[in-house]
């Protein structure tokens, strides 16, 4: 039977021979560990109360408020200046990186209140847009979508600020809870609402206007990644416009896609040609067609 000492040499002597996943005497990268518990904090700042597992009375709501957000505030900028040490933005100098992590944190958290307006119009989309809601304190307490699209409002304002690794990592937490894959650097605009939230993704160069309602399985990805990092910072997925609804297990790929304002597309569509402004596109089981909403009987040829 090997023993420990045994154990270590081999696993070390491994740590040498395969070296593309070691991460030894280099940067210290953000902890995800850390990042999980920002981003459930993060949660309790823009929904007071109703990710904390006691009341807050309005008369404590200051003085809660305060002592999160200073505990925020240190832990973030912490974990700012790792990402920054790992992978500095544009020409910025080593010795001014402490000071654009405090800057970037308070810019960051500067921006929870606009982001709390606009969660708010994707809750009022949820309730509106689904009859089995009893309420929107239902909405908020028990639909997976409301922690995924807060955490990626969130985690896109470090994205565009290119702040690296975090708001990948906040994303993938809300992920592997909520069952949807939605990118930090996706464009989301307001009303918006994914109904069930399994198996949805959304690619990183996806843009997606307002009100716009998808279903679960529904996937806005790329026509191909063959290209690799020659793709990076590419339009690479598709562009949904305003009032677009989407059902369940439909496929849209390309940068170059867009699906017209106030279309609908069916289930188990697979498209990657631009639809003109209100179409409805609809699959029946042997082909797909593209209608006019304004004239059902009008039907397009549909290339894929």
């Amino acid at each position: 039977m090997a023993t420990v000492t045994e154990l270590t040499n081999e696993l070390v002597a491994s740590y040498a021979r395969v070296g593309g996943i070691n991460h030894l005497d280099g940067k210290n990268l953000p902890s995800k560990r850390a990042i999980t518990g920002i981003t459930q904090d993060l949660l309790r700042l823009v929904f007071p109360g109703f990710f904390d597992e006691k009341l807050i009375h309005s008369s404590e709501v200051k003085a809660e408020t305060a002592a999160l957000l200073d505990s925020v505030f240190g832990k973030l900028e912490d974990e700012i200046r790792k990402s920054l040490e790992y992978h500095p933005p544009g020409d910025l100098a080593k010795k001014d990186i402490t000071k654009a992590a405090h800057a970037l944190t308070m810019e960051f958290l500067g921006k929870l209140p606009a982001v709390r307006e606009i969660l708010c119009t994707d809750i009022e989309a949820a309730f509106n847009g689904d009859p089995a809601a009893f309420s929107k304190e239902e909405i908020l307490v028990s639909y997976p979508f409301v922690e995924a699209i807060a955490v990626q409002r969130l985690a896109h304002q470090l994205y565009v600020k290119d702040v690296a690794l975090i708001p990948r990592i906040m994303t993938e937490w809300a992920h592997l809870r909520s069952g949807m894959d939605i990118h930090p650097g996706a464009k989301v605009g307001s009303h918006f609402f994914v109904d069930h939230c399994t198996g949805t993704v959304v690619g990183e160069t996806a843009i997606i206007g307002n009100h716009v309602k998808m279903y679960h399985g529904v996937t806005l990805g790329a026509r191909s990644t063959a290209g690799g990092q020659q793709l990076h910072g590419k339009k690479r997925h598709p562009t949904i416009e305003d009032g677009v609804t989407i059902y369940p297990g439909a496929t849209i790929l390309g940068g170059e896609t867009v699906i017209g304002a106030n279309s609908t597309i069916g289930g188990n569509v697979f498209i990657m040609d631009s639809v003109a402004p209100n179409s409805l596109v609809v699959y029946d089981g042997l082909d797909m067609r593209v209608l006019s909403k304004k004239d059902k009987k009008t039907v397009a040829d549909f290339q894929i």
